[in-house]
């Protein structure tokens, strides 16, 4: 029977993060994952150029049922410790969002740089390698791998989420978490494009590759970001940074002119340029297109503006400001870039990562209930956990 200090289930971010970080501590260490490659998802991340962290991550932008699990890490593993690695690795990265860091090249840079820290910190990596059945064994672990049995001192689970099966995503890590008698909570897609009806559909269908700056609200989460219209439905990082609030019946308000304080404007107009007309004026403020699609949805009359009395000035203030729509759905884990929910944080351990009544079992990045917004967050949590934990087995 093989023996290690530590197996690390999973090849993605967090789990090259903890191997690499418990290799240098000089512990025996093996990464498994069925898929073919590592780092996967790194690769497709950010259009394939990985938005690798996000300068400004506290844990406010973090959804949990436990608010506070993530601080310790997150504090312990900063934006700017893994920034320095990227460095020290002569990665060239841009900063094209405030805050948001992606590769200037190709996200296969990133998932170099955990590799060859893997191979610096004697870390052994099995691809291809399917691991069966997981128990504890004494003061350790046992673990079917590829039909042979391993033993290991620790077993960290960092299998991820649901998301994007095509990639190997799995619901491994659950079944896992609850043999262990862990709570999972629900799952569903986050930071995915919303669907539409039909109807709405064939009426959205002219706009389709349009974007724009908005500002889209869903529950208690308001972001300003640009929408993109999709042959499918409404998508672009406004519209996934919503889907991460909302649930099946909620509507989603828009408002397409976030800088503008409509209603003052148009007085000011329909008193100095009377003649001029709705469309007219909206048409140099939004896409064309789209512009004379919000006049037909509202129904509103494209009149000059001295026609239009305090009434209709504050319905179309009101419907540029809050247009609402109600989705039809979500695109769902195909194209959901995380997953919301997971393994239930009240039974692991916020320092070190280890399940509270198995304290050799660890479970670390998405596929905890911790899942970070749109921006770069995702991954500098699974930096975070991973090395609270490569620090603590």
């Amino acid at each position: 029977m093989k023996t290690y200090d530590v197996v690390v289930i999973g090849a993605g971010a967090a789990g090259l993060m903890c191997a690499l970080t418990a290799g240098y501590r000089g512990l025996r260490v093996r990464v498994v994952d069925h898929a073919s490659k590592a780092g996967k998802k790194i690769l497709m991340s950010g259009g394939g150029r990985c938005n690798f962290t996000n300068l400004a991550t506290t844990p406010a932008h973090f959804f949990s049922r436990n608010p506070h699990f993530s601080i310790s890490a997150l504090k312990r593993y900063t934006p700017h410790h893994f920034v320095e690695l990227v460095e020290r690795h002569g990665v060239e990265y841009v900063e094209k969002a405030p805050g948001q860091l992606f590769c200037a090249q190709s996200a296969k840079e990133i998932v170099s740089l955990l590799l060859t820290e893997c191979e610096w910190a004697g870390v052994e990596v099995s691809l291809s390698t399917t691991v069966g059945r997981v128990e504890r064994l004494g003061e350790g672990m046992q673990l079917e791998i590829d039909g042979r049995r391993t033993a290991a001192g620790a077993v960290v689970v960092a299998t991820g989420g649901l998301s994007v099966p095509t990639l190997g995503a799995s619901g491994f890590g659950y079944d896992l978490a609850r043999q262990f008698g862990l709570a999972v909570t629900e799952t569903r897609a986050a930071l995915v494009p919303f669907t539409v009806t039909s109807q709405w559909k064939a009426s959205l269908a002219s706009l389709s590759g349009l974007s724009c700056p908005v500002v889209a609200s869903c529950g208690d989460g308001a972001y300003r970001e640009p929408l993109l219209f999709t042959h499918r439905g409404l998508s672009g990082p406004a519209m996934l940074q919503a889907s991460s609030h909302w649930q099946p019946g909620m509507p989603v308000a828009i408002d397409w002119l976030p800088s503008i304080p409509v209603a003052e404007t148009l007085v000011d107009l329909r008193r100095c340029a009377p003649r001029r007309r709705l469309g007219s004026w909206l048409g140099e403020l939004l896409p064309k297109r789209l512009s004379q699609a919000l006049i037909e949805w509202q129904g509103w009359q494209d009149r000059p503006l001295a026609e239009l009395s305090n009434a209709d000035i504050d319905a179309v203030a009101s419907g540029l400001g809050a247009w609402q729509f109600k989705p039809a759905g979500t695109e769902g884990w195909r194209t959901a870039e995380v997953t919301m929910g997971g393994v239930d944080t009240d039974a692991v351990s916020s320092k070190t990562f280890a399940v509270d009544a198995v304290p050799q079992l660890y479970f670390i990045g998405e596929v905890l209930d911790v899942t970070g917004q749109l921006g770069g967050f995702n991954f500098q949590w699974a930096w975070s956990s991973g090395v609270a934990c490569g620090q603590a087995v």
